[in-house]
């Protein structure tokens, strides 16, 4: 016990002297520029290296809470920026859906004009088989909307395909891509039939393929438009298939057969144009092919 209050006796001592060191160092700073002799040489070697180590830690902390302030408002800076690129980001992605929508209308739009003399209502696309191609999928008119089994379906800048299956309010569109497809095509410069057959395995390459078309004079060449042929029993005259991508003679020399790229992307369908005539109504037969 006598220790310890010895200790602290030493060191209320210690702080003691400390202060009284400490005052006499600042009077001695505060007359350091009126005197001379010793006490300005001690006031040199001891107050005025003690001021400049004062100022500088000043300085230090003056520069640290600036720094401090400075990090404060370049993080509030910081948030209000990054709730603007948010904001900015959200906005893009509606505008950018805004276009999207915008750039689908107006193709169909300019399509419905492409074929004016057809009657026409516009569907979207509400669902679609497994797999990466529209060949088959739903559509959200129906009966109720004049749909009817066999009307040829548009979109973009040509033909998707055609109506198999009606409910009250939706309807299946079985593309002209789809294995079981085949539609009565013409070569519209040169009138050539031929017949193009929906293919899965060729859409990895964005093609479809055309054959049996007649082996003639008339030059089909690269480039060259298909639609569809007045002699089909489902399909209406004259709707755009897609362009001649190769054209080769086959072996019997009677024939030739290639692809086709189609006018539709059949990768991407959101909304189509429903033809509401059959053929069979248009031209008042009751057949089906």
């Amino acid at each position: 016990m006598k220790r310890k209050n010895h200790t602290s006796v030493i060191n209320r001592y210690i702080l003691s002297g400390l202060t009284i060191f400490c005052i006499l160092m600042m009077v001695l700073s505060s007359f350091s520029d009126k005197v001379s002799g010793p006490f300005r040489a001690v006031a040199n070697v001891t107050v005025i290296p003690l001021q400049q180590g004062i100022n500088y830690v000043g300085r230090w902390l003056g520069d640290m809470t600036d720094n401090f302030d400075t990090m404060e408002e370049l993080r509030s800076e910081n948030e209000q920026l990054r709730e603007q690129v948010d904001s900015l980001t959200t906005e893009n992605n509606y505008l950018q859906g805004e276009r999207s929508e915008l750039e689908q209308l107006q193709e169909l739009y300019q399509l419905d004009q492409n074929y004016a003399d057809y009657e026409k209502t516009a569907a979207n696309v509400i669902g679609k088989d497994a797999g990466n191609w529209f060949s088959t999928f739903t559509i959200d008119k129906g009966s109720e909307d004049g749909i009817a089994v066999d009307m040829n379906v548009m979109a973009q800048t040509g033909l998707v395909g055609i109506i198999t299956e009606v409910g009250p309010t939706w309807a299946t569109v079985r593309s002209i891509i789809d294995d079981s497809s085949n539609v009565s095509g013409m070569v519209l410069s040169t009138s050539d039939r031929c017949i193009v057959s929906g293919d899965l395995s060729l859409m990895s390459d964005g093609q479809m393929r055309f054959e049996q078309m007649e082996n003639n004079e008339n030059v089909v060449n690269v480039g060259d438009q298909i639609v569809t042929s007045y002699i089909s029993d489902k399909y209406l005259q004259g709707i755009l298939i897609g362009t001649v991508s190769e054209i080769n003679v086959d072996s019997n020399n009677l024939t030739r057969s290639g692809y086709i790229t189609p006018a539709v992307d059949f990768k991407n369908i959101q909304q189509v144009l429903v033809i509401t005539t059959t053929k069979a109504e248009l031209t008042g037969a009751g057949q089906t092919k």
